[in-house]
């Protein structure tokens, strides 16, 4: 018997990414083939899932020219998983430590990482990094073993 992926109720695919916090996101690039990365993400009690990015690297520019996304989030047997497919908004980058991006970032950091041992420190980081928030709105999902 052949195991086929199958679309499911969005809040199913939300309710079991919420326990986990590591997937992989799907972009396109230009001439149309995926860019796949591996990401931690936060889901947020709004329904977005939160993924910092860094301005400038493939992730944001096919972001920026296409905001359609996927993010797959396995099993931890690998057989059972989700694809959440998303509609993707990015934040400015990063650019004073006190900014509503930097700001945004530390949120996302504790939902998926809990507290920074020096929050100073990290918010020089994301703004010499040039951190961008990607917030993925859920449209649709699909796969198997999930329930």
């Amino acid at each position: 018997m052949a195991l086929v992926a199958e679309r499911m109720e969005l809040q199913t695919a939300l309710d079991f990414i919420r326990t986990r916090k590591n997937g992989v996101l799907v972009t396109l690039k230009r001439d149309g083939r995926p860019q796949l990365s591996n990401i931690t993400y936060a889901l947020g009690a709004d329904d977005v899932v939160r993924i910092s990015i860094t301005a400038g690297r493939a992730k944001f520019v096919n972001l920026q020219r296409d905001s359609r996304a996927s993010l797959y989030v396995a099993k931890e047997d690998f057989w059972g998983y989700v694809v959440i497919d998303a509609n993707a908004e990015l934040s400015p980058p990063a650019a004073a430590p006190g900014d509503a991006t930097v700001e945004e970032l530390i949120v996302l950091y504790r939902d998926a990482a809990g507290e920074h041992p020096n929050w100073d420190e990290y918010r020089a980081a994301m703004v010499s990094d040039r951190r961008v928030v990607v917030r993925l709105h859920p449209v649709h999902a699909y796969g198997m073993g999930a329930e």
